[in-house]
């Protein structure tokens, strides 16, 4: 059975950072393509970040252009987790954030875990 278990949301101040994590179970990130979305009240989900491993080593990491040089994604194949480390927040970026990956084909979506950027 797949789970993704996100974690690591919380308020913070604008111009702060944040570090959001998710463990995978019953898949493992590395063997295909891991991303990061969210989505605010009353719009559409929005890529984030995403992260897949490259044939001779490394990976192909992309960011949407609203997170582009402040957000990193990162992956731990060891512990089998991704992670989000989010800096210079901004009101904007507060959001459900999302971790998905894929398994044969399948998407599969962890719960959320609700960022709020606010002073």
């Amino acid at each position: 059975q797949v789970q993704l278990v996100e974690s690591g949301g919380g308020l913070v101040q604008p111009g702060g950072s944040l570090s959001l994590s998710c463990v995978g179970s019953g898949l493992t990130f590395r063997d295909d393509v891991a991303r990061w979305y969210r989505q605010a009240p009353g719009k559409e989900r929005e890529l984030v970040a995403s992260i897949a491993s490259a044939a001779g080593g490394g990976n192909f990491i992309n960011y949407g252009d609203s997170v582009r040089g402040r957000f990193t994604v990162s992956r731990d194949d060891a512990r089998n987790t991704l992670t989000l480390q989010m800096n210079s927040l901004r009101p904007e970026d507060a959001a459900v954030y999302y971790c998905m990956a894929r398994l044969l084909n399948t998407d599969y979506w962890g719960q959320g875990t609700q960022v709020a950027v606010s002073s």
